[in-house]
């Protein structure tokens, strides 16, 4: 029955379902492929980064210089000092597309893990089979797709644009994009290209990805509910889950990305608005601790199974710890030992510390597959975008004579 359940997960997808990826599918993908900048398994990435970031940002140089807005006194903000822009394009849209890549890679023998490890029971395999289908539906979706352009533009015409448009006209501030006029502002040429081409296309593929984090977190809710078999003895602390947090270390670029987006917004706000780097305290701390929530955080729906799994486990090595050490003390403490066995070399000695060792390691379960090091990746990954940013507060010079001062 296992078998036949498999075949028709296979012939479903169209190939081995245990062969896991939210990222490799979807309409974009298969126009990627068709447009050769994408091979079978996101090969060509190289290629995908320069046409991509380059349809988003050359045509609003092009259409700067044009305007005469490229550079110089014409406005206040001309186009190669927006930082903001720059990050944007040419930095945050790469890590976008290169986390495609290190996530897929990372995630294709998930899948297989949960099985090969024989955590999933033959009753709860057809619903882990319908878990990796239901996923590789949602993220061939055509229709999700079309729904997150749709979503994008109406968010930007109903949002995104009247709200610069409002500042530009509150503040007086002339910018390569717009000009003020009267409360609002004019589009450029090249603020036509940026608000209705390459800002949608950027925030699509970010949106793609929140719904491929949906499909991810919606994945992992289906196989804890499948009651996954966990040893409480495994080496990873972790039932043998230890495998999920390498995966989540993964996103470190997409997380990237967003701590880019963020320099850019706070490296704006400091040269054209006068504000200061501890003025955005509060970003700097809500933004990494949401990102990590939202990678990390499916990660908890295991945390029960983990608390079961090492309450279980304490018991029953308790138990047998119990009757090791109580034969050990009767049989080399009270006499028990047969007339001439050596205690030099017995292998008694030796089991005592192994059943130690396995008591220690079912004691010191983690409460969650997450391991320490993953977070603190994930949190510096996020912030060394912003890390330049110190520079406007201590000049580059005195920094390194407090680095030389603690070095030396």
């Amino acid at each position: 029955m296992t078998d036949v359940t498999g075949l028709q997960s296979r012939s479903a997808a169209g190939r081995d379902s245990y062969d896991f990826s939210v990222i490799l599918g979807g309409p974009l993908f298969q126009m990627f492929r068709r447009a050769h900048l994408s091979g079978d398994a996101l090969e060509l990435m190289h290629r995908r980064i320069v046409v991509i970031a380059m349809f988003a940002w050359l045509p609003l140089l092009l259409l700067s210089i044009l305007g005469g807005r490229v550079w110089g006194d014409a406005v206040r903000i001309s186009f190669l000092k927006d930082i903001e822009v720059h990050l944007r394009f040419l930095l945050a849209l790469p890590l976008v597309v290169v986390a495609e890549l290190v996530v897929h890679q990372r995630m294709r023998p998930l899948a297989r893990q949960f099985l090969d490890r024989g955590m999933i029971s033959d009753a709860a395999r057809p619903k882990f089979d319908a878990a990796v289908t239901s996923a590789f539906r949602l993220r061939n979706s055509v229709a999700a797709e079309v729904l997150l352009i749709v979503f994008v533009y109406v968010f930007t015409i109903l949002y995104v644009w009247p709200h610069q448009a409002a500042a530009i006209g509150a503040l007086n501030m002339t910018t390569w994009y717009a000009l003020p006029a009267g409360g609002g502002a004019d589009l450029s040429a090249a603020g036509w290209w940026l608000f209705f081409v390459g800002l949608p296309m950027f925030q699509f593929m970010l949106m793609r990805w929140y719904f491929r984090l949906v499909i991810w977190i919606r994945f992992l809710a289906a196989v804890a509910r499948c009651a996954p078999r966990l040893v409480p003895t495994h080496p990873d602390r972790a039932g043998g889950l230890g495998f999920l947090s390498e995966t989540a270390a993964a996103f470190a670029p997409l997380l990237m990305a967003h701590g880019v987006l963020l320099a850019g917004m706070i490296a704006s706000r400091i040269f054209f608005r006068g504000a200061t780097l501890p003025d955005f305290k509060i970003e700097l701390i809500v933004v990494p601790v949401f990102l990590l929530l939202v990678v990390l955080g499916p990660l908890m729906l295991f945390v029960p199974h983990l608390a079961q799994t090492r309450r279980v486990g304490m018991r029953e090595y308790g138990t047998l710890a119990q009757r090791y050490v109580r034969e050990f003390d009767d049989k080399w403490l009270r006499g028990g030992a047969p007339a001439g066995e050596p205690l030099v070399g017995s292998a008694d000695i030796q089991s005592l510390a192994d059943l130690g060792n396995s008591f220690e390691i079912v004691r010191s379960m983690r409460p969650a597959p997450v391991t320490k090091d993953a977070v603190v990746q994930l949190a510096v990954m996020t912030l060394v975008p912003v890390a330049p940013l110190a520079l406007t507060m201590i000049p580059l010079n005195e920094l390194l004579k407090r680095l030389l001062q603690v070095v030396f």
